[in-house]
């Protein structure tokens, strides 16, 4: 945890929160703070600053806590992702917040298997859990926004166009492609397949709406080192 997030409801004062869950333990295992010990805070969706330790006990800290800056910037990417099976899901959570993806799309596919969408992760808390993570890892505060879309033909044809619109819009597809570009030049629509990628009426479909089929190169990589490598290229 390389910052310390906390909300609304863990405010005593305008100046002072109270942590009293796995944060409070955080700070005790594994930072070993003591009163007066400083450390790196932010407000979710809000700035970010420092705090000191004014109380901590086995059952809550308490820090005064003084917010200077904002967090670092957003990538301009909007990420559409085939939703990929739970286990991965999780780390591609806390990755896409980690990179700075300011929105992510979890979108149907012909090879997502239809269980995928009953995953008790697809929670909004589980998944704003999973966020929080990345953004602890990052120093960040701003929570992506995350869109589920479990039918694709209505999806790309009803609500589709709108997302795009202004945007660069790149598929990221296996195959003798043109390589993913490194540097953005306008704000971005990156939409990433299942492994395998898409299905042909699939790419199909993204080719019609405008974009642009890129390649990470001859390898079929697994979704989360995809999505790692792909957004890596822009940071």
């Amino acid at each position: 945890m390389n910052i310390l997030l906390f909300d609304a409801s863990d405010r005593v004062d305008e100046l002072r929160i109270r942590v009293d869950d796995d944060r409070l333990r955080h700070l005790v295992a594994v930072h070993r703070s003591a009163v007066g010990d400083t450390l790196r805070v932010g407000e979710i969706d809000g700035r970010i600053g420092m705090a000191t330790i004014e109380a901590l006990g086995p059952q809550e800290a308490v820090l005064r806590v003084e917010l200077q800056r904002e967090p670092p910037p957003k990538l301009p990417i909007t990420v559409l992702l085939a939703l990929p099976r739970p286990k991965m899901l999780r780390r591609i959570l806390r990755s896409v917040a980690e990179f700075g993806v300011s929105e992510l799309h979890l979108i149907n596919s012909a090879r997502v298997e239809k269980s995928f969408w009953q995953s008790p992760l697809l929670q909004q808390e589980r998944i704003r859990n999973y966020l929080l993570q990345g953004l602890e890892q990052a120093g960040d505060t701003r929570l992506p926004a995350v869109h589920l879309h479990k039918r694709f033909k209505p999806w790309i044809e009803d609500e589709f166009p709108a997302l795009a619109a202004g945007k660069s819009l790149l598929l990221a597809h296996p195959g003798n492609h043109p390589p993913c570009p490194s540097t953005l030049t306008a704000d971005t629509l990156l939409a990433i397949g299942p492994e395998g990628g898409f299905v042909p009426y699939e790419v199909e479909q993204f080719e019609k709406a405008g974009c642009e089929i890129v390649s990470l190169g001859p390898r079929i990589l697994r979704v989360e080192n995809a999505v790692s490598a792909l957004l890596g290229r822009f940071i």
